[in-house]
């Protein structure tokens, strides 16, 4: 692995879904070491998305990553329209002349998710499609728009961000139309990484663990200073980590003249955290898939304090 400082100066990236969580904090760990970064999302300062959350902007995200040390520039874009998201390729064609990193991120979908756990033919049909529409058809658009901007330089980076890796969703998760939202962004990375082989570029997917989303402490009624309250009410989010965590180290990939050792992989923030020596914001370096998959196994007597 190169040792240098890790530096993103003059790169240009694109994180779509960067109005909250993960996405946020991908966009901002970027801008950090140095990249500009085009934050999109729905939700701006003047509209609302279907998510209803006022607290986070696109445009909020973008002095984020200014402040980090970077350039944010936020264009509102709702990716399952196909004009829009081709207006913003161009753009940044136009402004930039090139497109190093592409970060899938675009969800939404946490509203459509039955908690209790119903048969595929239980599921409103609507509701199902939704997620898939929010969950995989946004991604291909986005990438079917963004590569071919991407790949006209050698050594650009696509990370599909998901939930779970290949390894660990491997049984059934939640529902019939969860689980082909969340296992479709892992195939995506492996196909895409088949295409960039011949053209020296690498497409990877990414999951967080146990995240501690702005929407997720909300859930709990908690905020990020006094998180481990939310224990009592969930015990396994003692492995909880915060978005900041797969977001360094999707940044330390990116800057990694190597990370074509990595193309088809699936990764976990965690992965990422071990071969950079990264650390989420409190020091610590949790292992969520590791431990996560021992609770869901029904063994007893698993601490999270291990796996952190």
């Amino acid at each position: 692995m190169n040792t240098d400082q890790p530096n993103l100066t003059g790169r240009i990236a694109l994180v779509a879904g960067a109005t909250r969580g993960a996405g946020r904090a991908i966009a901002v760990e970027l801008g950090a070491l140095g990249a500009t970064v085009y934050v999109t999302g729905r939700t701006t300062r003047a509209k609302v998305s279907e998510v209803g959350r006022t607290t986070e902007t696109i445009e909020e995200t973008a002095e984020l990553v200014t402040a980090a040390g970077g350039e944010g520039v936020a264009v509102p874009t709702d990716h399952l329209e196909v004009a829009q998201v081709r207006a913003l390729v161009e753009r940044i064609d136009r402004e930039r002349g090139r497109l190093d990193v592409l970060v899938n991120d675009i969800w939404g979908g946490e509203h459509l998710v039955e908690l209790e756990k119903k048969k595929m033919w239980e599921t409103e049909l609507e509701r199902g499609l939704r997620m898939l529409e929010l969950g995989v058809k946004s991604h291909i658009i986005t990438s079917s728009c963004a590569l071919p901007l991407l790949v006209r330089h050698e050594g650009g980076l696509v990370v599909e961000i998901t939930d779970g890796t290949a390894e660990s969703n491997k049984g059934f998760r939640e529902n019939f139309y969860y689980d082909l939202a969340k296992n479709a962004p892992i195939r995506m990375a492996s196909n895409v990484a088949h295409d960039l082989e011949g053209v020296g570029g690498t497409a990877v997917s990414v999951t967080p663990g146990f995240l501690r989303s702005e929407q997720m402490l909300d859930h709990f009624g908690v905020t990020e200073a006094n998180w481990r309250d939310a224990i009592a009410k969930e015990p396994s989010f003692a492995i909880a980590e915060s978005p900041v965590y797969v977001g360094r180290g999707i940044a330390r990939i990116a800057a990694d003249p190597e990370r074509g050792r990595w193309n088809g992989r699936s990764l976990s923030s965690r992965d990422l955290a071990v071969a950079y020596g990264v650390r989420d914001a409190d020091g610590s370096q949790p292992d969520a898939w590791g431990y996560l998959s021992r609770v869901m196994a029904g063994e007893e007597g698993v601490l999270a304090d291990d796996y952190r």
